[in-house]
């Protein structure tokens, strides 16, 4: 039996592995799933278990679990494509006879009613119907959704949105990976779904002043309309589909939908989720000339 970790190589992925190692899981009991060899290199120097395969070829899943191991799918980054993906996984995994399935969704679950929980939603019901033992994590949004956007930020002195006074209840993506490697390595945690999200909730105004204070910078939050906002990010660079898709989560934010604090996410990893403000502090450092 092993502990297998889908989209290894990604940063959640990663997270996940060093929490799980750093928490005493050894190496040898532990999978990466990987699409590239050469990036999970690393990994391997680590000694653990690589297990190439990809989302996209279902054929190559066959090997990619054994009967017994806990899996952890983490959610492929291609929005609109995800469902395909996500079932080519799963399908895998109920042939193979995991012993569990954890999979990592969106905040709110069948409740949430934003674009990009659809793809969520479909895939918990799909985990549902394959009668798999399951656990889904259904992570909020990450503190480094925004900081790590910081430069932009700092060289116009806005912090730009149509979220309103709306609350963000985020938390560090490391106390998500440990949240994961928790479940994974813990009895008790089967047919459960988890509400995770920060200990405490911010708006953007807040977040505006926060980078602002440490920063010593005048930073503001500029609230635009939801279609302005839309060509600011196309302006900036982003497709339209994912703009649109930030767009609406501002909307959903605005809505009071990312703000929960269930309390979830810090019982599974026994300490107190990563504040707003390390968070900052810790992006900042990484900014030129700061």
């Amino acid at each position: 039996m092993s502990i297998v970790v889908t989209g290894a190589t990604g940063q959640l992925g990663r997270l996940v592995i060093d929490a799980l190692l750093d928490g005493g899981t050894p190496a040898a009991s532990v999978a990466a799933v990987v699409r590239d060899k050469e990036k999970a290199a690393d990994l391997a120097a680590r000694g653990v278990e690589l297990r190439i395969a990809d989302y996209d070829r279902p054929e190559t899943l066959a090997d990619a679990f054994e009967a017994g191991d806990r899996v952890l799918l983490i959610s492929s980054s291609e929005v609109g494509r995800r469902v395909a993906q996500h079932t080519a996984v799963i399908t895998a995994a109920k042939a193979a006879g995991v012993a569990q399935l954890a999979y990592t969704g969106l905040l709110g679950g069948p409740d949430a009613d934003f674009d990009l929980a659809a793809e969520h939603k479909v895939t918990e019901q799909v985990v549902l119907d394959s009668g798999l033992p399951y656990t889904f994590l259904r992570n909020g949004w990450y503190t480094e959704n925004y900081t790590e956007n910081l430069a932009p930020v700092l060289a116009h002195g806005a912090v730009v949105g149509n979220a309103g006074e709306g609350r963000i209840a985020s938390a560090a993506r490391a106390d998500y990976a440990a949240a994961a490697a928790a479940v994974l390595t813990q009895d008790g945690h089967l047919g459960a779904a988890y509400e995770l999200s920060g200990d405490t909730a911010w708006s953007l105004a807040e977040y505006a002043a926060e980078i602002a204070r440490q920063s010593g910078k005048d930073i503001a939050y500029s609230e635009v309309p939801a279609d302005v906002h839309l060509e600011i990010l196309k302006g900036a660079g982003l497709p339209e589909a994912f703009a649109a898709i930030l767009v609406d989560v501002d909307a959903a934010i605005a809505r009071g939908r990312l703000a929960g604090t269930s309390g979830d996410l810090a019982r599974l990893t026994g300490r107190p989720t990563t504040p707003l403000t390390e968070s900052v502090a810790q992006a900042l450092r990484g900014q030129e000339g700061l």
